[in-house]
């Protein structure tokens, strides 16, 4: 399949204005950006912190070269604040409050829910490296949710890589702040107690999660389950017919976010401590949804035949 992207021009403007600073360190977070405490020591304010962190990810720059960035932007604006120095920023990350998403699309939502491994960086990968020394390398899960119409990550959790997938879905469900119609997700979240969970956190929410295919009729009296719908749908229709049927297709958004996440934020993360890691993760979703606000492709299907 061949597609084109029909608004080329504002997406180009789209993707050059993700390289300005003025799209990371805006106006208001220097108006709040500090308070003086005794002797005229700076304190400095939750946004300060965030706004250090966020222009470090989108740059990708270490602590040390984020921190000489920000102070040269100070200067340039001619501020007389002064600027959070990189242990300063590395120590408050670790107790940042829960970054909230940008405003959310208006109306019922279409969630995808799925999780991506992201690789910690610690010092057994030092030694293989430096040394060849086999060490066991270490993961974190970064479980998001996303708006299939708008493509946002509207909440995200991160947890070992023991965690299993189905036990987020009520921590993202609950970090949603909007009505949602539709939740869709690959097998791996099949069975009762994800739709136990879609079910207590509201009514009337369709739920398109393939079963596997040693799944079984449920045995409950009455009107069959959505579950037991999605057996029947495959049993009669195929699964192809299937996902035809449900708009199981929708899925592939939420891996396209995760590309995009581990492309422009990286595949890894740096913080040592989990709450670091926590919040790293957090300023990745909020920096990827900033580059979506600037503009996004809207491709169509390109016909293969010559014209």
């Amino acid at each position: 399949m061949k597609f084109q992207v029909r608004n080329w021009p504002a997406y180009e403007a789209g993707l050059r204005r993700r390289g300005s600073l003025t799209l990371w360190i805006e106006e208001g977070a220097l108006e709040q950006w500090q308070s003086l405490g005794p002797g005229g020591q700076a304190r400095y304010t939750d946004v300060a912190i965030e706004t250090c962190l966020m222009l470090r990810t989108a740059f990708k720059l270490p602590l040390r070269q984020s921190e000489g960035l920000m102070a040269s932007v100070v200067a340039l604006m001619g501020r007389s604040i002064s600027v959070p120095d990189h242990s300063t920023v590395s120590r408050r990350a670790a107790s940042l409050p829960v970054i909230r998403s940008d405003a959310l699309p208006e109306g019922s939502l279409h969630v995808l829910i799925d999780s991506t491994g992201l690789q910690v960086y610690g010092a057994g990968q030092w030694l293989e490296e430096k040394h060849g020394r086999k060490s066991r390398r270490r993961w974190r899960k970064l479980h998001l949710a996303v708006d299939a119409d708008s493509g946002l990550i509207v909440a995200q959790t991160l947890t070992g890589q023991d965690q299993d997938d189905p036990s987020q879905v009520a921590p993202l469900l609950d970090r949603i702040d909007a009505p949602i119609a539709r939740v869709t997700a690959d097998g791996a979240y099949d069975g009762a107690p994800t739709y136990h969970t879609i079910a207590a956190h509201g009514d009337g929410i369709t739920v398109v999660i393939p079963p596997r295919a040693t799944a079984m009729r449920s045995c409950e009296i009455g009107p069959p389950s959505q579950r037991d719908r999605h057996i029947e749908t495959i049993a009669a229709q195929g699964r192809l017919g299937w996902q035809t049927a449900t708009g199981y297709g929708q899925r592939a958004r939420i891996e396209t976010t995760m590309g995009r996440y581990k492309a422009l934020i990286g595949p890894r993360l740096r913080a040592r401590g989990f709450a670091g890691q926590q919040t790293e993760a957090a300023i990745g979703v909020a920096v990827l949804n900033r580059m979506l606000g600037t503009g996004r492709p809207d491709p169509v299907r390109r016909s293969g035949k010559a014209p």
